[in-house]
């Protein structure tokens, strides 16, 4: 199944503590305040740019489209270019699929407690405190008035080694999410014009499967 599945990750209704506020050097309370500020998010829409970077050779990779969120744990990345390709989760099922590959891939959404990765965490399927130890991290290439934290998996994970989660300092919304993977490459989103609570409809969470696709289901 495609990466992004595997390995991936607000205007609130409600006023929250902003990160400016806390100690300096509390990754905790930091992490605490990020958790309480998702918490009231709903849905959210927004652009992103994933860059990866990987193999012996360090090639890099630049790509750009759209996702949208309804917790729980409903998805869709739409990317757009340089080629199309659909990861919906509807709760229960996620479906990643590349017209080019003529392949649709089926897996099912797993419980919330076995949910660390960090798409299914940006879909309210997991929990920073609970799944995750936290420090403070450095992003070179984090937007301007951004603040960091490096989550590694209290529990081993097969898809990614630790992931660092960047924040607007003021606000807490999500600038990116990154993470590295057991082959030493490196993911990143960078998320822009985003959106939240948004009233996004269940309907768009639906996916139609296409026409003359070979239909792979996980374990079969």
């Amino acid at each position: 199944m495609p990466d992004l599945v595997l390995s991936l990750l607000c205007g609130l209704l409600v006023s929250l503590p902003a990160w400016a506020g806390l100690p300096a050097d509390d990754a905790g309370e930091l992490a605490s305040a990020i958790q309480r500020h998702y918490d009231q998010v709903r849905d959210f829409r927004a652009d992103f740019t994933h860059s990866y970077t990987g193999g012996v050779l360090r090639k890099k990779t630049v790509e750009y489209g759209h996702l949208t969120v309804r917790k729980p744990g409903r998805m869709r990345w739409t990317y757009t270019k340089p080629e199309e390709k659909i990861f919906v989760s509807d709760g229960i099922k996620i479906y990643s699929y590349i017209p080019e590959d003529k392949q649709v891939y089926v897996a099912t959404v797993p419980p919330d407690d076995q949910a660390t990765t960090p798409a299914l965490f940006l879909a309210g399927k997991g929990n920073i405190l609970r799944d995750f130890t936290v420090q403070h991290a450095t992003v070179p290439d984090a937007p301007a008035g951004s603040v960091a934290l490096r989550l590694t998996p209290k529990r081993q994970e097969r898809e990614y080694e630790w992931l660092n989660l960047v924040v607007d300092r003021a606000t807490l919304q999500l600038r990116m999410l990154i993470t590295s993977d057991q082959q030493g490459g490196t993911s990143a989103f960078l998320f822009t014009n985003l959106h939240e609570n948004a009233g996004i409809a269940d309907k768009e969470f639906v996916f139609v499967m296409p026409r003359g696709v070979d239909v792979i289901t996980e374990g079969h």
